[in-house]
């Protein structure tokens, strides 16, 4: 992983904007939409955007702005960041970002342009309606891994954030009287060690497990698809089990 993907607050925070024209502007844009203060060269700030047009002038502002520990975006100048600037998806409280370490800008608007169209626009509700709810879930579900588990199954099924949701879809999801979810031992034999070949159920689970344990041939790629807090154990699964959802990995050869 070439970058660390993060969020920044910037709201009513000075960045440091140089530069003029198209560019510039663009940039001053997305800027004022996450609420940041744009300030010049001179005034304190953690963070900076270069989008100075000719090659000398830009590198020696950037060469300035570092000296000074100010983190730094050259525009069209990947060697010289600091961080880069994603394609956004934009549906408020969900963001999506989709980066590509400065190799190709065009590639990452590709990408977001079909993203979008797999969004609906009622997306940023859904995301309202779970944190409004968060007490109730909280009541429900006493145990964070059972909380966890259910939320993971409604957005499976009845509360899937690829399809159109109103405003009461969370609320319904709680007033049913029975929601179950995945728990216990799920043995998962492999096809192969590309991940492409894993099902979409699979994937799903590789994603939700709370322990997987597996043979240390288990391919790097596979394993490069469970849940990143999730314990691994390079073992075959002994009880007592751990709570929660587990999953055995074997190979095709060795079931």
């Amino acid at each position: 992983m070439h970058s660390l993907p993060i969020f920044l607050r910037l709201k009513a925070r000075p960045v440091i904007l140089l530069g003029e024209g198209a560019v510039r502007d663009a940039k001053a844009r997305l800027l004022q939409r996450a609420g940041a203060i744009i300030v010049g060269e001179g005034d304190a700030a953690a963070l900076a955007i270069v989008a100075i047009e000719d090659e000398d002038l830009a590198v020696a502002a950037v060469a300035r702005l570092k000296a000074r520990g100010i983190l730094v975006n050259a525009v069209d100048r990947p060697a010289l960041c600091d961080f880069t600037l994603p394609a956004i998806v934009d549906r408020d409280p969900v963001l999506v970002a989709i980066g590509t370490g400065g190799a190709s800008a065009g590639l990452a608007k590709v990408l977001r342009q079909r993203i979008e169209a797999l969004l609906p626009a009622s997306l940023g509700k859904l995301a309202t309606g779970l944190h409004s709810a968060r007490g109730a879930i909280r009541a429900r579900w006493t145990q964070p891994d059972q909380r966890r588990r259910a939320i993971d199954a409604a957005l499976e099924g009845p509360l899937d954030p690829l399809r159109a949701q109103d405003g009461d879809a969370v609320a319904r999801w709680l007033a049913a009287p029975d929601i179950r979810f995945d728990a216990g031992l799920v043995t998962m034999v492999l096809r192969s060690d590309d991940p492409d070949d894993l099902s979409l159920r699979e994937a799903r689970l590789l994603g939700q497990a709370d322990t997987i344990f597996h043979a240390p041939d288990v391919s790097a790629a596979i394993l490069a698809r469970i849940r990143a807090d999730a314990a691994r154990v390079i073992a075959a699964p002994s009880e007592p089990l751990p709570a929660g959802l587990s999953i055995f990995l074997t190979r095709r050869d060795e079931a």
